[in-house]
């Protein structure tokens, strides 16, 4: 069968301050019609480099050096790699014959336009399409991406959308032109499991409709296992495997694809098992300390409730409310972990930052043990609240974000000691001995944080968080932003962190294979409610609650014997009124927890609610 896209000896060179770089180095792979190529490695293996060349859409420093990429438009074949960059035929190529969708919705959506109207405008610039005949074939493309309310969707601006529904109209956009290969970068990186997987049967589904080809960019190998057909491998801009998944992923032949697989925190590793990075890091670990005794917990979340008032949207319409959190209780033991997950939108994230004290709660308590016994967070005020904000310090999600652009990593590290008063003599000191503890080279403290990888900003991230020696370390999705491999390397760190500082860690994440690696007792969180709750081995071994149940069914597994039923993956699992009789809820409806067996709770409906039904 002749391929859709054949690639040969493709190379592509940046130009830079310090001379030529090679991002590709005679890359040479075949996309077949109607199957799907997952293009696999680390960042910096030169994937999206690959789908920029394809596409034509390399930055203006980066060239084409040599190579051919031969299309096969139907009538002739095309050599994408001689086309000029801003040309007819490129253009007429570019959205009708081969479309994108990228990793981050958000950022390629414009805020000022109506999902509509960006839908739309391929069909209005290729095919000359009105605005009528444009809108119905826009509806059309919701609607079989999966859109609840096409019609109302084309006049929805995209901050007003989930983040799934988002990658949902990118999808959209992608498709309308029925294109013959779909290049996805990522495409559900940024998404929690069940949405992910959603995604990923609807892109399954779209491929069995149309017989497109797609090239899926990712360094996630259980969607790999998942979607794909073929398999590629890079490694510092070379091929150095592919072929059918099949053999590929059970008999992988290439050192680097093994350690990829062994760098995946998986659901059947042994009690003690550690995950094996690609590269060990070179942290040097302080002596292990004992941590002070408690006489109960380190921290303690009692009935905590909150609810945020939108606005309307329309003149005179009534406010609306949405309960955030209803009645969150949680227990963090010291020099323990407890993972906190669910999907986007459960509330996980509003539970850490009342913690933290960025925002009160309407109700309940949140109480924190720094050595004299368990006082309230939120009543805290002068040398006590300054004393807390010591002891419970927070690592972020996206550690660029988090890092200010303009201050190098010694003033970074420096700014909660100056602010806690610290001597300037210790602050350099604690400085250089923060830089080993995460791996990190002491000459690198005068370097900005544009200078670095992903992992090496999330170590500063750690360093940050560690430098006044807190207690308790809230962790907000800490390696969701990072390839399998580095993402090894921050998980053993911060293990390893824990057993000598004796740190105490909430981990909030909805990557359930993270949290079963990192976490002793786990609790589960949907539309605000803890749902289930149990130790790591217990949760993740036999679930009880449905919704569980349903997060843990749509993991994508590495392993090719442990494939997704995509027939189950749907949004009625976050449902509660969808939920079997014994656990089902109303909206009104609070439910009870009960204890199933020692340690091991579930929210029921409650034998009142059962009656009064």
């Amino acid at each position: 069968m002749s391929a859709l896209l054949s690639i040969r000896d493709l190379a592509v060179a940046f130009r830079t301050e310090t001379g030529r770089f090679e991002a590709l180095h005679g890359l040479s792979l075949d996309i077949q019609r109607g199957k799907t190529l997952a293009l696999v490695g680390e960042s910096g293996s030169g994937k999206s480099v690959t789908a920029q060349a394809i596409l034509r859409i390399l930055p203006r420093s980066a060239e084409i050096t040599r190579g051919q990429m031969l299309f096969s438009t139907g009538d002739e074949t095309v050599d994408l790699a001689r086309l000029a960059e801003e040309g007819s035929a490129i253009r007429d190529i570019r959205g009708r014959r081969i479309a994108m969708i990228f990793q981050e919705p958000m950022t390629c959506l414009s805020p000022l336009h109506t999902v509509g109207d960006q839908i739309g405008e391929a069909l209005r610039v290729h095919t000359g399409a009105d605005r009528k005949e444009a809108d119905a074939q826009t509806e059309d493309a919701l609607a079989r991406v999966g859109f609840p309310d096409p019609k109302r969707a084309l006049k929805t601006y995209p901050f007003e959308l989930s983040g799934g529904l988002r990658q949902r109209a990118m999808i959209a956009m992608a498709l309308i032109m029925k294109p013959a290969l779909l290049v996805a970068d990522e495409p559900t990186t940024a998404l929690d499991v069940t949405t992910q997987a959603q995604i990923l049967a609807l892109l399954g589904r779209l491929q069995d409709e149309t017989g497109m080809a797609i090239l899926l960019i990712t360094h996630d190998l259980g969607v790999v296992a998942n979607i794909a057909h073929d398999v590629a491998v890079l490694y510092r801009g070379r091929l150095v495997e592919s072929g059918p998944k099949d053999e590929v992923m059970r008999r992988p032949g290439h050192a680097y694809l093994k350690a990829l697989i062994e760098a995946v925190p998986r659901f059947d590793m042994a009690p003690g098992e550690r995950l094996t990075p690609i590269r060990p890091a070179r942290a040097t670990i302080p002596p292990r300390r004992e941590a002070p005794r408690l006489s109960g917990p380190v921290l303690k979340v009692e009935g905590v409730s909150k609810t945020f008032t939108l606005r309307a949207g329309r003149l005179f319409a009534r406010p609306r409310t949405v309960r955030a959190v209803s009645d969150v209780s949680l227990t963090l033991q010291g020099g323990r972990t407890l993972g906190l997950v669910g999907e986007s939108g459960s509330g996980k994230t509003t539970v850490s930052k009342m913690i933290m004290r960025a925002m009160p709660p309407d109700g309940g308590r949140i109480l924190f043990d720094d050595g004299a016994g368990l006082k309230d967070v939120h009543t805290l005020k002068g040398d006590a609240l300054f004393t807390y904000r010591r002891n419970v310090q927070f690592v972020f999600q996206d550690p660029y974000a988090s890092l200010d652009p303009r201050m190098t990593v010694r003033q970074i590290l420096s700014e909660p000691m100056e602010i806690h008063d610290v001597p300037q003599g210790k602050r350099r000191e604690r400085c250089r001995e923060l830089m080993a503890m995460v791996g990190l080279e002491e000459s690198a403290l005068g370097r900005y944080p544009h200078a670095f990888s992903g992992g090496q900003r999330q170590r500063i991230g750690i360093a940050r968080a560690l430098s006044l020696e807190p207690r308790l370390l809230v962790l907000d999705e800490p390696v969701s932003a990072l390839d399998v491999s580095v993402q090894a390397q921050i998980l053993n760190l911060l293990k390893d962190l824990q057993q000598a500082l004796g740190l105490s860690y909430l981990i909030v994440s909805h990557n359930l294979a993270v949290v079963d690696y990192m976490a002793d007792t786990i609790s589960v969180m949907c539309r605000g409610r803890i749902v289930e709750e149990a130790d790591r081995a217990t949760l993740f071994r036999a679930p009880i609650h449905p919704y569980t149940k349903a997060l843990l069914a749509a993991v994508p597994d590495p392993s090719l014997d442990h494939p997704l039923d995509f027939t189950k993956v749907t949004g009625e699992a976050s449902d509660p009124a969808r939920w079997p009789d014994d656990f089902a809820l109303a909206p009104h409806e609070a439910g009870m927890m009960m204890e199933v067996e020692k340690g091991h709770w579930a929210r029921y409906r409650s034998l009142d609610e059962r009656s009064a039904a």
